[in-house]
């Protein structure tokens, strides 16, 4: 959480009625509505309106009629869920006692990010809108709804939303006569800067670890690593295991990734584990090589409010953080791998004296330009590092490196161990991953690696690392777990699955224990699993043997590439409509897809309506509004449940 916060909030809440104010609140899981919050902040302040960007669970609904304009902005987690930061405010908003006008006098808008592949695609901002309204909140502006499946990304419906709503803003509430907005290319001034400390002693260089073990030990795992960023809300782990388990010719480098913790900790099928990556020593030398920082790199800095009482500190934690320098400032905290979104390049323009360059950047911001933007950066997922390499006239003063560059988000990772798995044999708290190294080619025929998962990659058991346990969207009640069951998952979409698998095994062992001689009443399991090769990626295909042999299970498998004719899991779903129709009909089974979020989860959706059209007695017990109106009907009673990425 960040300090301060919430007294901030109150001061602004308790500012003279003239003047005009802006609170923007959002709710984010992976860091995008976050980022999004910010940019309408910048927004809001070019306005002229004093302005707080908050996480929604620092603030509290009664503060908010005392704001101008409140502005929400909410992405949408698991099961039309709002993120774990948003909580607490939203359950404040459920109250029974609450009047018809507890909100009377707020007036809002709100943003929404989701994913169209889910069925209850930005379900959270929907809900959060509509409550706001019971409760007497005056709805300003129509609700923006990103779509992360959307071809030019969030920022396609973002920019003209938010190009839109300035200008409603503008004539809602107009400036004071001779007043006007500040303009684009004017800088908005840092609310955080660096500066060196009193003590002028330069600190050692970060570096690779000192490595005590054999070379030969751990082949292609170079770094031994000891995470000392005083996270927030996080566990000390320890590596224990960092293998590969597809063929060192498969196209794909996928690992099994074990963690263990000293401290007992309950989690269930479908909970997440959060890594916070570092970016790699070379990369920030580079960077630091590229804007002339070479002086202050390795000299003891901290981080300082420019005197706004609005100011949140930009980084967590980072005041605990023992010597820190400029080098572990970029090493540690700060993203320079990322892809840059459009504020970056409004930020950057302001430090080069290259009029072409400044053009070219700022271009890049114009709205009208937006799949300039997209062909620039996101398609060839071109870095931070790399569009700063090209702008070469950009030169970024080190004190301003926190308000310029992004901070390095935590990714989250499905949980793969249940059950028994949960820990080892000296009662540690253990967690297994199964995680794909992202490595691939662009268009402009770069290689590109995921910033987290480079890290894993090369990290040594032994080493240790700060993880978050953050729960889950799958929500699986014992009935669940115990009824029947259709698991679905593709690739490392069997992480969660395999979780799940081994919950049930243990349910079931429990039971046995407790009434010696009794079958366990539970219902049958079908996994469908999908793949490329079942020779490469037929992942834990050693487990489901032993647990057929403790529940009722069943495996069906779908190779694309194993044949002439590809086969994928929702082919697998059309030759088995028998089975599927008995499962998840006749038995009220509930049924779960996990894995990536492209086509797959809309494709299986399409099988398993024709499942329910043609899988039962003949004549065909429904028709195809039936049996869509037969799905829906288990989305809303939670039988059908997706978790993708």
């Amino acid at each position: 959480m960040r300090r301060g916060t919430q007294t901030t909030i109150d001061r602004m809440a308790s500012a003279p009625s003239q003047q005009r104010t802006a609170l923007i609140l959002y709710g984010s899981e992976t860091g995008n509505a976050q980022e999004v919050a910010e940019e309408l902040g910048t927004l809001t302040e070019r306005l002229r309106f004093a302005t707080q960007v908050s996480e929604l669970n620092q603030s509290s609904p009664d503060v908010l009629a005392s704001f101008t304009v409140t502005i929400f902005v909410i992405s949408t987690t698991g099961q039309g869920d709002l993120p774990a930061n948003a909580r607490k405010f939203w359950k404040s908003l459920l109250l029974k006692k609450l009047p018809p006008t507890y909100l009377s006098g707020v007036n809002f808008t709100t943003f929404g990010l989701g994913d169209s592949s889910y069925p209850k695609f930005n379900w959270a901002v929907r809900k959060l809108y509509k409550r706001l309204a019971q409760l007497g909140a005056n709805g300003i502006y129509p609700t923006g709804e990103a779509d992360q499946q959307h071809p030019e990304g969030l920022e396609g419906t973002f920019i003209p939303w938010a190009t839109d709503f300035r200008k409603h803003l503008i004539g809602r509430h107009p400036l004071a006569p001779g007043e006007h907005p500040i303009p684009d290319d004017v800088q908005l001034p840092p609310k955080w800067i660096l500066k060196l400390k009193d003590e002028q002693v330069s600190v050692p260089k970060a570096g690779t670890p000192v490595i005590e073990t054999n070379a030969d030990e751990y082949p292609g795992l170079t770094n031994l690593d000891n995470d000392i960023r005083p996270i927030p809300d996080t566990f000390t782990s320890t590596l224990t295991e960092n293998k590969r388990v597809t063929p060192q010719k498969h196209w794909q480098d996928v690992r099994r990734i074990h963690f263990t913790i000293p401290e007992s900790v309950n989690y269930v099928p479908g909970d997440m584990i959060a890594i916070t990556p570092k970016s790699s020593p070379k990369d920030a030398q580079l960077l630091i090589e590229l804007m002339g920082w070479q002086e202050q790199a390795d000299k003891p800095i901290s981080l300082v409010p420019t005197g706004s009482l609005l100011a949140t500190p930009p980084i967590p934690g980072l005041d605990s953080y023992p010597n820190l320098t400029l080098r572990s400032l970029l090493t540690d905290y700060l993203d320079v791998r990322g892809i840059p979104r459009r504020a970056f390049f409004s930020s950057i323009a302001h430090y080069t004296d290259n009029e072409l360059h400044k053009e070219r950047l700022l271009e890049f911001t114009n709205p009208e330009y937006l799949d300039e933007l997209w062909d620039y950066t996101t398609r060839p997922r071109r870095s931070i590092i790399e569009v700063l390499h090209e702008f070469d006239s950009v030169k970024i003063p080190w004190q301003h490196a926190v308000s310029v560059l992004p901070v390095i988000r935590a990714r989250q990772f499905s949980i793969a161990s249940g059950g028994e798995r949960k820990r080892t044999a000296d009662g540690k708290t253990q967690f297994e991953l199964l995680i794909a190294i992202v490595k691939y080619q662009t268009v402009i025929k770069r290689i590109r690696e995921g910033v987290c998962t480079k890290y894993l990659s090369t990290l040594r058991p032994g080493s240790t690392l700060r993880i978050q346990l953050q729960p889950g969207g799958l929500n699986s009640s014992q009935q669940q777990l115990t009824g029947s069951t259709i698991l679905i998952g593709p690739g490392t979409g069997i992480a969660p699955l395999r979780s799940m698998l081994w919950e049930k095994a243990a349910l079931v062992q429990a039971f046995r224990e407790q009434n010696p001689g009794v079958e366990p009443p539970i219902g049958p399991t079908v996994l469908l699993y999908g793949g490329r090769n079942r020779n490469s990626d037929f992942f834990f295909e050693e487990e489901w043997d032993h647990l057929g042999k403790l529940i009722p299970f069943q495996v069906l498998t779908a190779f694309s590439r194993d044949q002439p004719q590809k086969v994928y899991v929702q082919d697998t779903v059309r030759q088995n409509f028998g089975l599927f129709f008995r499962l998840l009909h006749d038995m009220q089974g509930s049924v779960y897809i996990c894995g990536s979020s492209g086509r797959m989860p809309q494709a299986v959706r399409e099988a398993l309506i024709e499942a329910f059209q043609h899988g039962g007695p003949v004549p065909a017990p429904y028709n195809r509004s039936q049996a869509e109106d037969y799905l829906i009907g288990m989305e809303k009673s939670g039988r059908y449940k997706q978790e993708t990425w």
